[in-house]
């Protein structure tokens, strides 16, 4: 398949076409690949002159079994002393980010975020998530700038010290319904002129007025549940 891994069946080409003193652009091409596939391919195979395809194709199923080998477990994340159950707290985050990754974040920021919405203090410095989620620095930054446009997670200087700690608030959906809210209203206006261009007495204007009437009540329901929520929030704050 193109793009996918090599087959046995293309190594047997290659060994094939390398025979007949093909260059690496001309296998490539009749394999639907770049020439530096066929080049790395080859070279770390014994090169030209000593690549053969059986060989090849055993290197690479134990490159890749070596590869697959479990890593060891994630340290467990600490309970502060509420006595949970590590397990069950493990169990809930890896549910917890696949639910992410359904409403569209990618893995590794839903890993990020996850594993500070379990955190009780709802902060992490970036040693702490590199070690939390055995990933590179440079993956836990990518994920981290990412969700810092996105108003997910904020940057702030830990107490004490030069390093800059991630956080997590109270307002985070908050901030992400009054996004969905905006852009809402987006369709609105767009699905309102689209039903004034196609005129409302034609079944593609219909279709527009109707949408733009469903997106109304859908954003004035999202207000109302920010409103009550923020009026939730001051009383149980006076309450303290």
């Amino acid at each position: 398949m193109p793009g996918g891994r090599l087959t046995g069946q293309d190594r047997q080409h290659i060994a094939a076409w390398l025979a007949e003193d093909l260059g690496y652009a001309e296998i490539g091409r009749r394999l639907g690949r770049p020439a530096s596939t066929i080049m790395r391919e080859v070279t770390r195979n014994g090169g030209p002159k000593d690549y053969g395809a059986d060989r090849a194709h055993e290197a690479t199923r134990h490159r890749a079994r070596r590869h697959k080998q479990a890593q060891p477990p994630a340290p467990p994340i600490p309970d502060s002393s509420y006595g949970r159950d590590p397990r069950a707290v493990q169990d809930f985050t890896q549910s917890f980010t696949d639910l992410l990754v359904q409403q569209g974040l990618s893995r590794m920021m839903a890993r990020v975020l996850a594993c500070l919405f379990v955190t009780d203090s709802g902060s992490l410095t970036a040693a702490d998530l590199v070690q939390r989620l055995r990933v590179s620095p440079a993956s836990v930054s990518h994920a981290v700038t990412y969700l810092e446009q996105q108003e997910m997670l904020r940057r702030e200087r830990a107490p004490g010290g030069r390093r800059e700690r991630y956080v997590i608030d109270d307002d985070i959906w908050l901030r992400s319904i009054h996004a969905s809210v905006q852009t809402n209203q987006d369709l609105v206006a767009a699905s309102q002129h689209g039903s004034e261009v196609l005129g409302v007495a034609t079944p593609a204007g219909a279709r527009f007025e109707s949408a733009a009437e469903l997106l109304m009540l859908v954003s004035e329901s999202l207000r109302h549940a920010m409103e009550q929520w923020r009026q939730s929030l001051a009383a149980q704050n006076a309450r303290r």
